[in-house]
């Protein structure tokens, strides 16, 4: 098929389901062919049943890795072609489902076909260069520790993070540095006036004494910003704060690797303790905190009427 030599690897899906189509096509004309009145797929079920006996529909949903609509669609598929049959339990909460005779003698019947049907696979087997069959239950072990979409976002991530780069300020930035969170802070909150004087003047209230500021740079446009700010404090020495990015960037990682970067540089500069102020309606960036290792803490006064949470993060572990 010469449309997969040009998709690549990108349309496995699409390859596999022709695959599977073409074989239970052939499944089919095969039972026909036996004059086994029976349809392939609802051989999982059927052979469950066989080997496990009378199952509930959920059971049998679990067995087999079908969702239970997908399940209970089978089985009543099965019902009105008679081979199985709900079963009588002194639980009635439990509801059985087990062979019927018909299906009973039918799973004889099936014995030779499946013996024949076996022995031709493992001849296909023999035949190919790469054994299909192992490569599925390889394949299905992969996909069990993490799914293709989660794959495919972290190929996403490590893509787009390659057009991300986390600068040191300068006063050109000086602009969006404040833009960015007023446009984050009026988003949610309100403008006060602790936020005024660190927009305003970042190189009066932030940089000259002794804090720090990084810009977030996606393919050369400033996208997001944060501080780290100087504490005069016994208990913390650097606050991590005005941390905002655009919402057009968002979704990039981009307030992580500020994280990152605040983080590095408070341990650059000798820290033993990062402090934050959030509040609790802001659960992504909360999860953002606590996924850098941040914990929360109680009892610490605020300037911001808006804070009514703050956290720490505990640097000596970090370097160690």
């Amino acid at each position: 098929m010469k449309i997969f030599e040009k998709t690549g690897k990108m349309a496995l899906g699409s390859r596999l389901r022709l695959l599977t189509a073409r074989m239970a096509d052939d499944a089919d004309k095969i039972y026909e062919i036996y004059k086994n009145d029976f349809s392939a797929k609802w051989l999982p079920a059927f052979y469950t049943l066989i080997e496990e006996g009378p199952l509930t529909i959920t059971e049998i949903a679990e067995y087999i890795g079908h969702s239970q609509p997908s399940a209970t669609k089978t089985i009543k598929e099965m019902m009105k072609a008679g081979l199985c049959e709900n079963l009588k339990t002194e639980d009635k909460r439990r509801n059985l489902v087990g062979l019927t005779g018909k299906g009973k003698a039918l799973s004889l019947q099936l014995q030779d076909q499946y013996a024949d049907i076996d022995a031709a696979v493992e001849n296909m087997i023999n035949e190919a260069n790469y054994n299909l069959w192992e490569a599925v239950k390889e394949w299905e072990y992969l996909l069990e520790k993490r799914t293709l979409l989660q794959r495919v976002l972290d190929q996403k991530k490590a893509r787009e993070q390659k057009d991300v780069q986390v600068v040191p300020y300068e006063k050109k930035y000086k602009t969006v540095f404040r833009a960015l969170n007023e446009e984050w802070i009026s988003n949610y909150f309100v403008m006060e006036e602790a936020d005024y004087k660190a927009l305003d003047n970042p190189e009066e209230y932030i940089l000259d004494k002794g804090g720090k500021i990084f810009v977030a740079l996606y393919k050369g446009e400033p996208v997001g910003v944060c501080a780290l700010i100087k504490m005069f404090d016994d208990e913390y020495d650097y606050e991590m704060a005005k941390m905002a990015v655009s919402p057009k960037a968002q979704g990039k990682h981009i307030g992580l690797l500020l994280g990152k970067a605040i983080i590095n540089a408070a341990i650059g500069e000798g820290a033993k303790s990062l402090y934050l102020e959030s509040n609790t309606i802001l659960k992504p960036a909360i999860t953002l905190y606590e996924k850098l290792g941040f914990e929360r803490i109680v009892g610490r006064p605020s300037p911001y009427e808006r804070a009514n949470i703050q956290m720490s993060l505990d640097l000596e572990n970090i370097s160690k």
